[in-house]
C-alpha cells in the first residue's frame, strides 16, 4: 500500500513531461487589425498605431516594413516545431503611403539549409585534451612575482 501513492506521483510525473511547451515568438497580428490598413489611404503613423512598431524594416531603405511572427512547439529535448508562421509585409511610396500588405505563411517559406564549411585558419588545430594538457609538457619557469619575491 505504501507503494501506491509512489506509482500514481510517478505517473504524473510522466504525464506532465509529455506536455509541449507553446512559444510565441515575434508579432503573430490579428487578422482584423490587418484589413484595418488600406493600400492608397493609409499612412506610416496610421500603420504604427494599428499594427505596431515592425519586426523588422528593410535593410536598404525603410519603404517596407516586417511583421514577423512564429509559435512553435517542443516536447522536452527535442528540437521545436513551427506550429504557425506568418509575415505580414507593409510597403509604402515615397509619401508613406501604403502601396501594397502582403500576408505570407507557411506554404510561401523556403527551408535554407547553411553551408557546412570551415574558413581555414593559421595556427595549429589543438583538441581540448591537448590544450588543457599542453601547458604541463612545456611549463614556464617562474618569475619573482610568482615566487613570492
Amino acid at each position: 500500500m505504501r507503494l501506491l501513492p509512489f506509482l500514481i506521483l510517478l505517473g504524473s510525473v510522466f504525464v506532465a513531461a509529455c506536455e509541449p511547451t507553446i512559444a510565441n515568438r515575434g508579432n503573430i497580428l490579428d487578422p482584423d487589425k490587418v484589413t484595418e490598413v488600406k493600400v492608397g489611404t493609409s499612412s506610416r503613423e496610421d500603420v504604427a498605431n494599428t499594427l505596431g512598431t515592425p519586426t523588422h524594416t528593410s535593410t536598404f531603405d525603410d519603404k517596407t516594413w516586417y511583421y514577423i511572427g512564429r509559435k512553435t512547439q517542443q516536447f522536452s529535448f527535442y528540437d521545436p516545431e513551427v506550429i504557425e508562421q506568418k509575415t505580414i509585409v507593409v510597403h509604402f511610396d515615397d509619401l508613406g503611403i501604403v502601396t501594397a500588405v502582403n500576408d505570407l505563411d507557411m506554404s510561401t517559406a523556403e527551408d535554407i539549409k547553411p553551408v557546412d564549411r570551415r574558413t581555414p585558419t593559421y595556427g595549429n588545430d589543438n583538441t581540448l585534451i591537448q590544450q588543457l594538457l599542453g601547458n604541463l609538457s612545456n611549463p614556464r619557469p617562474a618569475t619573482k612575482k610568482q615566487q613570492g619575491q
